[in-house]
C-alpha cells in the first residue's frame, strides 16, 4: 500500500493547474445514462473515483473512451444508445458513494432500477432518503430489498414539487437529472446552489433540458421527451483550489493557481485573507502568497455554498495548527468529521474537540511522525502540516487521497516541496 513521504520546511514557489471538479465530474459521468448520443466532458480528473465510474457506466452498457479529440486523459465520450443493465450491485457500489447518481437516470430513462445501498461512511452516515423522497416525488415506486433500493416507473416520471427539508447537494443532483425526462413541471425547493449543481444543469441545458433557477435556491424544470449530446467541460475543483491555497498559507511562499476561479471560493478567500495570506486575481487564475510573517488566527464555521466549505474543514485546521493565536472551528454539515485530530496531534497540534466544535492553539512548528488518513479530506490535511513539520511526515494509507486528488505529490514537488510517494 503506497504512502507520501514529506520532509517540512521549504517554501513553495511556482504554478500549480487546477483539475475538473471531482464532484461535478461524477454526477456529469452518470448524465450520460439520459441519452443515447455521445456526451463528451472535458478537464475530466483522471481520479480513482472518475475511473471506477467509468468502470461502474461501463457495466450498464455505456462506452467509455479516454483521450478523444486530442484531449489527452481529461476528454472523455461517453454514450449509450443502448443500456444492457439496470443493475448497480453491491460489490460495485460499496467502492463509492457517489454511484448511487446511477439510479436517478435509469428510472427515468428505462422505468426501473436496482442500485445497492452505498451503506455507511467514515465522515457519517450520510444517508440516502432524500434522494428516495425525490424519486418518490416524481412517482417512482420504491421498495428496500436485501440492502438493495428497487425503484420503478414503468409509465415514466412525473413533473411534482419536491421541498427539502434541508440542503443536500445529492440529492439536489439526483432530483434535477431524474426531472429531466419526467411529463411536465418540476419544482425543487430549498435545492442545493453548490457550484458543482449548476455546472451539472448547465450541461442537461447543452443536452436539450429545460432548467430554469441555476445557482438559486428554487429549481424549475420543464421536462422533455429525450435529450441529445452535448459537450460540456467540467468546472475547476473548488475544493483543491482552496487546499493548494492553504499549502501556500502553510509553508510560505507564492503560487499562481492556474485555471482557478475566485467566484467558487470567495468564503476561502476572505478567511484566508483575514489570517494574512495573500489572494489576488490574474489573468490565469489565482495568485496566492505569505512571505515574511506567521499566518493568524481565524475562525471559521462549515456552511453550504457559498459559505465556507465542509471539504476544506480538515485542511484549513491543519494551517491554523501554525497560526499565531487560537482559532475556532465549527464543524456544521457531517457529524464524525474530527478524526483528522488525533493525526494532527501526532505532529504537535494543539487541539481539543467538544462536540462539533474543535479550538486550535497554534504552535511554532510542527514535528514530522508517521500518521494514518482516515479520510480523503483528513489525508490531504496530513499531507499539507507535513509541509510545515520538522523532519519526516509519511502519511499512510494514501488510497484516500488518490480518490480526491490528481498528482498531488507532482503539483506540490514542482514548487519546491520535498516530497514523494513511496510504493510498498
Amino acid at each position: 500500500m503506497d504512502s507520501i513521504s514529506i520532509r517540512g520546511g521549504a517554501r513553495l514557489n511556482g504554478q500549480i493547474p487546477i483539475s475538473g471538479a471531482k464532484n461535478a465530474a461524477l454526477p456529469l459521468m452518470a448524465v450520460s445514462l439520459l441519452t443515447r448520443e455521445p456526451l463528451y466532458l472535458e478537464n475530466l480528473p483522471s481520479l480513482a473515483d472518475t475511473r471506477f465510474m467509468g468502470e461502474l457506466l461501463a457495466t450498464l452498457g455505456v462506452e467509455v473512451a479516454y483521450g478523444v479529440n486530442g484531449g489527452g486523459p481529461s476528454a472523455v465520450r461517453l454514450q449509450a444508445p443502448k443500456l444492457v443493465s439496470t443493475l448497480a450491485p453491491y460489490d460495485l457500489v460499496r467502492k463509492m458513494r457517489a454511484s448511487f447518481y446511477v439510479l436517478g437516470p435509469l428510472v427515468a430513462r428505462e422505468g426501473e432500477a436496482k442500485v445497492s445501498l452505498p451503506g455507511g461512511c467514515a465522515i457519517g452516515t450520510r444517508p440516502v432518503d432524500q434522494h428516495l423522497m425525490a424519486l418518490e416525488s416524481l412517482g417512482a415506486h420504491i421498495d428496500l430489498q436485501d440492502g438493495y433500493v428497487l425503484a420503478k416507473a414503468p409509465n415514466g416520471l412525473v413533473g411534482a414539487e419536491i421541498a427539502f427539508p434541508f440542503v443536500t447537494v445529492g440529492a439536489t443532483v439526483t432530483a434535477l437529472m431524474a426531472a429531466t425526462l419526467a411529463k411536465g413541471r418540476t419544482t425543487i425547493q430549498n435545492a442545493a446552489r453548490e457550484p458543482e449543481v449548476s455546472d451539472v444543469a448547465d450541461c442537461l441545458n447543452a443536452m436539450g433540458a429545460r432548467i430554469s433557477g441555476i445557482g438559486t435556491a428554487t429549481l424549475t424544470v420543464d421536462g422533455v421527451a429525450q435529450l441529445g449530446g452535448a459537450t460540456h467541460r467540467v468546472l475547476p475543483d473548488r475544493i483543491e483550489t482552496g487546499t493548494y491555497a492553504m499549502a501556500v498559507a502553510i509553508a510560505g511562499g507564492e503560487v499562481d493557481l492556474i485555471g482557478a476561479r475566485a467566484d467558487l471560493v470567495q468564503r476561502v478567500i476572505d478567511v484566508l485573507s483575514e489570517a494574512g495570506v495573500e489572494v489576488a486575481e490574474t489573468n490565469e487564475g489565482l495568485r496566492v502568497a505569505r512571505n515574511g510573517h506567521r499566518a493568524r488566527s481565524t475562525d471559521i464555521t462549515t456552511e453550504p455554498f457559498p459559505g465556507f466549505p465542509t471539504d476544506l474543514q480538515a485542511q484549513f485546521m491543519a494551517f491554523m495548527a501554525t497560526a499565531e493565536g487560537e482559532s475556532t472551528i465549527k464543524e456544521t454539515i457531517f457529524e464524525n468529521r474530527f478524526m483528522h485530530v488525533p493525526e494532527l496531534s501526532r505532529l504537535g497540534a494543539e487541539i481539543s474537540v467538544d462536540g462539533q466544535s474543535a479550538s486550535v492553539t497554534g504552535v511554532e512548528r510542527l514535528k514530522g511522525a508517521p500518521v494514518m488518513a482516515t479520510d480523503l479530506r483528513a489525508s490531504v490535511s496530513l499531507v499539507l502540516a507535513g509541509l510545515a513539520a520538522e523532519g519526516e511526515t509519511v502519511v499512510n494509507r494514501v488510497y484516500h487521497l488518490d480518490r480526491g486528488f490528481e498528482r498531488i505529490e507532482e503539483k506540490l514537488g514542482a514548487c519546491g516541496a520535498d516530497i514523494r510517494r513511496v510504493s510498498s
